[in-house]
This record gives structure tokens, C-alpha cells and sequence, in this order.
């Protein structure tokens, strides 16, 4: 049976977050995204991995895409059989030439469906603070596009009608005509002096604010380089301060942030640096392999009860057991008798998420400090102790206990190897200075990514270095690189915090 069937959903004003719950369950389904330029790239991060992606690339400033080229891309998917996301920012049904595309599945018969998502106004006036309505000054809301419509004789503005409205006006695609928008209000009657915001890459870590009026604003954007893409908010209520501009307040706002991890740990490290409101500058440099089939893994596995102990030092580890488990139709029963040490927080919480709570977390998240403060809580001698954990971990963990008379089981429940970027964005960023800081979070993401980007390319920039922990900084420095920030709590909120709290 044919998946054939066209989905027109909103990607939101640029924000992964402010995705509808709907609009990720369809990315995440989808055989083909066909996306616009102004879909932020994380989202893109949720298709499967064999999904293909198609740009089409429309926004002010590129090779303008045809739309009958967008049409013939989804025809050649409809005829593949393949269920399509049409990806669009903002909403579908705003500005964005939907009703030509729905009218292309009415004709060919394919089944659509449309995915409101929040436009762009709403988004740029909200996170700056901007209240489009107010019961005092605006009760009326007009949407305008200042793009030309093309293939129209007259696509002229009713600009008498404009000048003469009441209420807040917001103009989508209005950069490249704002001079001439701006005189045509004022030669219509508006006043010179009426309020006029800007906001550019709304909703995102780029985002930037100009407050001016109707007789200055063209100008003033000019000065400042706003530009495209921007929304333009006309009225009195198109004005704000820094007590109501609560985004561009964030902490790490506006500071372009290298993550280094593995694809789903760079999600998640992602999501915390925006709500600081960060960019993170998405670079995977390692993939989590599973080894929990393996034949030497199988049987301890298969007998958790034997232990006295079970150390798990990575969320990475619980989640790979738990998974394993599952597999062999088990479940955290499996973990019943063996007290259970977990080495930081994340991996106690996940954990947690299974329904179990460790017995014991150290307070520093270290192997060592692990080791040295059990062992003072009771005797390790004689007991049995299985770690499940990385194949590529150091020994020092399983050799301090060892010392103290544990009879240590080395489980490697999940491995960890390389993975190859292209660098080219990377290194294009890093030579301009614009990135703020790269961030290691283990020894093998500053293996992996400096053999990858060239020692000297980093230290010639203007960039910091952020390091996770003690083991992931000696690492660093054995390479000769400068650690400028070392989280005192070693998880990946400890790092965000770290980040937070750096002075120069």
C-alpha cells in the first residue's frame, strides 16, 4: 500500500523548541523533507537518519527556487510512494505559498494534511517583549507581505488604507523595499514619528532588536546592518525595554558554542544551551556503539544477581543495559539484590527514569573519588563488583578497586568511535572568531575532533575552551591546548553553568 501523502507543516520562527508536538512526530516519520531556507537546521536533526532531505533554499538573497521546481520535486516523491513533509517557516498557511501546493495534491489525487505552526510575528514580537495587541492602544492586528508578488501587473500596496489604520502593523519579507514602504506611509498621512520595531532572526540566538520610527527606521537599519530575514512591527504598541525583553536577557545569550558529542548527547546538550540562550554549533565527533550482544557481555548480563555491587558510570551504560534487558524479556527486576553506584548525576537520574535509585553517587564524579568515598562507607574487599560501562574507559577505576581486595567483572556494555564532519564549516567559523568556545565532554571527543580540525587553526582563533572534568582536561592539555573552563560538577548541566558563570 502506497505511503504516498503530503504533510505541510509549520517549522516554527526558527526555535526547535516552539515545534508543535505534531510537526516532530511527522519529521520523524517522514521518507522526504522538503524544507525551506528558513528552517532552523537542529530540526532537521529529528528525521531519521536514512530520510532524504531536500532544500529549497527560498528566502531573500538566494537563486530564487521556481515553484514549479518544488512542484516537481513532490511529484517525482508522490510517484516514489514516499510520505512527504513539506517543511515551511513559520506557519504553511501564512505568506508561504501553501494554497499552490495543496492545490498540486488536489489535482494529482494525493492526500494531504496541513500543520499550523507559530509564525514568525508572534515569535519575534513576544521574544522581545512586544505585545502586538494592547486594550489601551491597539485593538486591531493587520499581517502585510512587502514582497512582490511575481506575475502581478499591480502588486502595489493600498497605503492610504495602511496610513489610516488603528492598530499594529507587521510586514513579513519588507527589508529590501523598507525605504520605499516607509515613504509611501509617511506620503500617505502616517506619522514620521510613529514607532517601528525590527526584529531580525527571530526566536533564535541570532536574534537582534532596532527600535526607531516610521521617518528613521530604513536608515537606521542600514546603519546597524539589520537585515533579512526581519519582521516589521509599525504602531504603537512596536516598542519595549530591557525589563520586558526577557530573551535577548539569557545568560549565554548570542554566544556561539561548539558541542562535540554523540549525535543524541548533542541534542540534548543543544536544548540546554538554548534555553541559556546560546547557539550550539552542532560538530558529532563520536558514535555509541551497543555491545551488550556480545558473547562475553551476554551471560553477565544474564546474572546481575551474582554481584554485590553494579557500577554504572555513564547514562550511556544504564541505557544500553536497560535496552539489553528489555531484549531478553527482563526488566529492572533483573537488578534486584546488588546494591548499585552510579558515578554522576546524569547516570543516577537515567537510572531513575527506570525506576530504580542508586544506592550510592559520589560527590565528585570521578572514578577515583567514587572509589576512595564507598571505601569509606565499608569494606570493598571480597566483594564482587561488575562495571558496566564504555570498552574504551581507563583502568583506573577497576585497578583502585582491585587494590582494595574487590573482585572486579569488566563489563563493556556499549564502545565509543570516531566520527567523521566535514569540517568546512567549522574551520570557516573558527577563522573569522566567530565561535565563543568549543566544548569537550571525554577524552575521546578531543581525540576525535582534533583529528579532524587542525591544533593550530584552534589556537590561532579567539576561541575558549570548555572541558567537562579533570580526565577530559588532561587530555586536552597532553595535546598541547589551552583549558580556559573546567565545570566543577562534571555533568552537562555542571559545564552549562560553568559557562554561565565565566568572567573574563
Amino acid at each position: 500500500m502506497s505511503r504516498a501523502k503530503v504533510y505541510l507543516v509549520g517549522a516554527g520562527p526558527g526555535d526547535p523548541s516552539l515545534l508543535t508536538l505534531r510537526a516532530l512526530e511527522l519529521i520523524a516519520r517522514a521518507d522526504c523533507i522538503v524544507y525551506d531556507g528558513l528552517v532552523a537546521p537542529e530540526i532537521l536533526r529529528y528525521a531519521r537518519p536514512d530520510a532524504e532531505l531536500v532544500s529549497v533554499r527560498k528566502r531573500t538573497g538566494d537563486s530564487p527556487v521556481k515553484q514549479q521546481d518544488i512542484h516537481q520535486i513532490l511529484l517525482d516523491r508522490i510517484s516514489q510512494g514516499k510520505m512527504i513533509v513539506r517543511l515551511k517557516g513559520g506557519d504553511p498557511g501564512l505568506f508561504g505559498r501553501s494554497a499552490e501546493e495543496v492545490a498540486l495534491c488536489i489535482e494529482q489525487n494525493v492526500p494531504f494534511e496541513i500543520i499550523p505552526g507559530i509564525t514568525s510575528a508572534l515569535a519575534a514580537a513576544d521574544y522581545c517583549g512586544i505585545f502586538l495587541t494592547d486594550r489601551e492602544s491597539s485593538s486591531q492586528l493587520m499581517f502585510v507581505t512587502g514582497q512582490k508578488a511575481a506575475g502581478k501587473i499591480d502588486s502595489r500596496l493600498d497605503f492610504a488604507n495602511m496610513a489610516a489604520f488603528g492598530g499594529t502593523i507587521v510586514f513579513y519579507m519588507a527589508m529590501t523595499r523598507l525605504d520605499l514602504i516607509t515613504a509611501e506611509f509617511i506620503r500617505n498621512g502616517k506619522n514620521p514619528k510613529t514607532p517601528v520595531a525590527v526584529i531580525q532572526n527571530a526566536s533564535t540566538p541570532r536574534q537582534r532588536l532596532l527600535l526607531s520610527n516610521l521617518k528613521n527606521v530604513a536608515g537606521d537599519c542600514r546603519r546597524e546592518g539589520i537585515e533579512a530575514p526581519a519582521i516589521v512591527i509599525l504602531g504603537p504598541t512596536a516598542h519595549t525595554d530591557a525589563r520586558r525583553n526577557w530573551f535577548m536577557a539569557r545568560p549565554l545569550f548570542g554566544k556561539r558554542i561548539v558541542i562535540t558529542r554523540d549525535r543524541k548527547g548533542n541534542e540534548d546538550f543543544a536544548m540546554g544551551l538554548l534555553d541559556q540562550g546560546a547557539e550550539a554549533v552542532v560538530f558529532d565527533t563520536i558514535r555509541i556503539v551497543d555491545q551488550t550482544q556480545d558473547a562475553n557481555v551476554q551471560p553477565v548480563l544474564s546474572n546481575l544477581s551474582a554481584f554485590d555491587w553494579i557500577f554504572f558510570t555513564s547514562a550511556n551504560g544504564v541505557r544500553h543495559v536497560f535496552s539489553a534487558l528489555s531484549q531478553m524479556g527482563r526488566d529492572a527486576r533483573a537488578l534486584a539484590g546488588p546494591k548499585i553506584a552510579c558515578i554522576g548525576s546524569e547516570s543516577a537520574r537515567c537510572l531513575s527514569e527506570y525506576g530504580i535509585r542508586a544506592d550510592f553517587v559520589p560527590t565528585k564524579f570521578t572514578g577515583k573519588a567514587m572509589v576512595e568515598e564507598l571505601a569509606k562507607q565499608e569494606s570493598l574487599a571480597g566483594k564482587k563488583i561488575v562495571l558496566l560501562r564504555s570498552g574504551i574507559a581507563l583502568d583506573d577505576l577497576p585497578r583502585a578497586l582491585t587494590q582494595l581486595g574487590s573482585v572486579v567483572t569488566d563489563c563493556p556494555v556499549y564502545t565509543v568511535q570516531s566520527l567523521r564532519n566535514d569540517p568546512t564549516d567549522l574551520l570557516s567559523k573558527l577563522s573569522g572568531n566567530r565561535i565563543d568556545w568549543i566544548t569537550f565532554t571525554s577524552s575521546s571527543t578531543v581525540r576525535s575532533f582534533f583529528e579532524q580540525i587542525p591544533l593550530d587553526r584552534v589556537a590561532a582563533s579567539k576561541v575558549r575552551i570548555a572541558s567537562i572534568g579533570p580526565e577530559t582536561t588532561r587530555q586536552l592539555k597532553d595535546l598541547g591546548v589551552r583549558v580556559d573552563l573546567e565545570a566543577e560538577r562534571h555533568t552537562i548541566e555542571g559545564l552549562v553553568e560553568a559557562l554561565k558563570g565565566f568572567t573574563e
